[in-house]
């Protein structure tokens, strides 16, 4: 079955980073409105097949709010797919960097969450994000919805070993800072302005006990109200933009 990309922001997305990946773009035959025209020039422009249907057929290749606009996908490459990297190319990526800022996900395993984490990661301006291939969640159809055209921009990777990754991130001089309620200290209390990697758990059980070990330093974030934790998803949009802010405040 093909992957699909669907949704104007996911579709334009990969219509402006990946063209060839796409097979068809189905647009909906009904919506005449400027945005649809807009982005079916765009498609055109780049050379991209468009294929106008009606509503029930769109409803039949996806399941979530498509708006109008499913593209048709060929398998994404590591070595071709816009965002997706290698791990020796990540690795490259990582030694050319200057005081990288890396998202790792220890066992994110709703696409939802997945994408809305790539979409901070884009606005926080990341370096790179990394999840495992075991036991998490891939950058479906539906991850890349949510993402709303960060799975296309925000390098990211999917690893075979974590721990090794991380092993070798602390070689590289990347400070490995994990989320843990039970930290004695605040994120805020911690200097995120140097190389360093910001680690999230999973949705229920948080970092697994080997990567929590392989942390340089724990922090917490401060809850001040009846819940215990944060979804994963908000928790790495305010450690993300909390290192943005001290490496704007650094700067000025």
């Amino acid at each position: 079955m093909s992957e699909t990309a669907y949704g104007y922001h996911a579709v334009e997305s990969v219509i402006r980073h990946e063209p060839a990946r796409i097979q068809a773009l189905h647009a909906q035959a009904d919506r005449q409105d400027k945005r649809m025209q807009s982005l079916l020039a765009l498609a055109r422009n780049q050379g991209v097949t468009v294929v106008t249907c009606a509503r029930s057929d769109l409803d039949a290749l996806v399941e979530g709010r498509h708006q109008g606009v499913v593209a048709l996908l060929y398998p994404s490459l590591a070595a071709d797919s816009a965002g997706m990297m290698s791990e020796p190319a990540f690795a490259e990526h990582i030694a050319r960097a200057v005081s990288p800022l890396i998202l790792i996900l220890d066992g994110v395993t709703d696409p939802h969450n997945l994408g809305a984490c790539l979409r901070s990661a884009d606005a926080a301006g990341v370096t790179a994000v990394i999840f495992p291939k075991d036991k998490s969640a891939d950058v479906t159809d539906v991850a890349r919805k949510v993402a709303s055209g960060a799975a296309e921009t925000v390098p990211w990777v999917r690893v075979t070993n974590l721990a090794r990754t991380i092993e070798s991130l602390k070689q590289a001089g990347v400070w490995i800072i994990g989320t843990d309620g039970d930290a004695q200290e605040s994120l805020y209390e911690r200097d995120l302005t140097g190389p360093c990697a910001i680690v999230l758990g999973s949705e229920g059980s948080g970092m697994r006990r080997l990567t929590r070990d392989l942390c340089d330093f724990t922090v917490k974030l401060p809850m001040a109200g009846a819940v215990s934790s944060l979804n994963v998803s908000v928790a790495a949009g305010v450690c993300l933009f909390e290192a943005v802010r001290q490496r704007g405040a650094k700067t000025t």
